[in-house]
């Protein structure tokens, strides 16, 4: 297949290592201005997949990124950030990435070209039609994530995608593709760059949007949060009281009773 990967393509800065760390800073900061301008171009593409996924949650399914690489990081921080922020289960949202945990810290090598493991560690999971399976990958042409989305397809699991590249496999493969072209990064090539922002925006947008829908947002407050630190429990008594007239004690003691916001608010009287 012919497409161009504008990912891979040259930078539009030459002599980098002539640069002050100022020029640096500012030409990095200048790429990075135009990441959300190519995330606003694909909102489009984004709600249907988002639709998608609250469809099939309120359904009793689940969503699963894959990834490999930095692709694969993005999805796991997505994923590993619902339950804290939402109250939602642990298994809810899942990230997935090529060549297993140890590869979060370490590359792997060869695990982003297996063509069947991502299938394999999808049944790990008990994968099934009431899930959405979406794949991570800047360059849009990941082996492990394009032949995860195709087995997907084959078992009616419905597919979504996040890459950074127009028309690439990845893209012709998923039924709900989001492409987002940032094109050439300023170090060329490297796409945890540019790339990697907007894979991120969009995984806070899909998550987020998704957690909004399903009601796990009440007025503007992580009412379902769970109360990890002292800073969020902090949080959570100041939260109760813009809820409801009680003082920072009384709220405390809500708080701690009924382990949430929202039971606090709910149950007070």
């Amino acid at each position: 297949m012919n497409f161009t990967k504008t990912t891979e393509q040259s930078s539009k800065y030459e002599h980098l290592e002539k640069m002050s760390v100022s020029e640096l800073l500012t030409n990095i900061n200048n790429e990075d201005k135009t990441v959300p301008f190519a995330v606003e171009k694909a909102l489009p593409q984004i709600e249907s997949l988002v639709s998608k996924v609250v469809e099939k949650m309120k359904l009793g399914g689940r969503l699963f990124y894959i990834g490999a690489g930095t692709s694969g990081r993005l999805g796991i921080v997505d994923a590993s950030e619902c339950p804290p922020t939402f109250g939602v289960p642990f298994d809810l949202v899942n990230g997935i990435i090529a060549g297993g945990d140890k590869a979060i810290r370490k590359a792997v090598e060869n695990a982003e070209d297996n063509i069947t493991q991502a299938w394999i560690d999808l049944q790990e999971q008990n994968i099934s039609e009431n899930d959405v399976v979406i794949g991570i990958a800047a360059s849009g042409t990941t082996p492990y994530v394009i032949e995860g989305l195709k087995k997907c397809n084959e078992n009616n699991i419905i597919t979504g995608c996040v890459t950074c590249n127009e028309g690439s496999p990845l893209a012709l493969t998923a039924n709900f593709p989001i492409v987002v072209v940032v094109g050439p990064e300023f170090v060329t090539g490297s796409s945890r760059m540019k790339a990697g922002t907007a894979q991120k925006l969009v995984l806070n947008m899909i998550s987020t949007a998704t957690m909004i829908q399903l009601g796990k947002v009440k007025g503007n407050k992580m009412v379902d949060m769970q109360l990890s630190n002292d800073k969020l429990v902090d949080r959570g008594v100041k939260m109760i009281m813009s809820e409801i007239p009680v003082d920072y004690e009384k709220a405390s003691q809500l708080l701690k009773e009924f382990g949430s916001v929202r039971k606090a608010v709910e149950n007070w009287k």
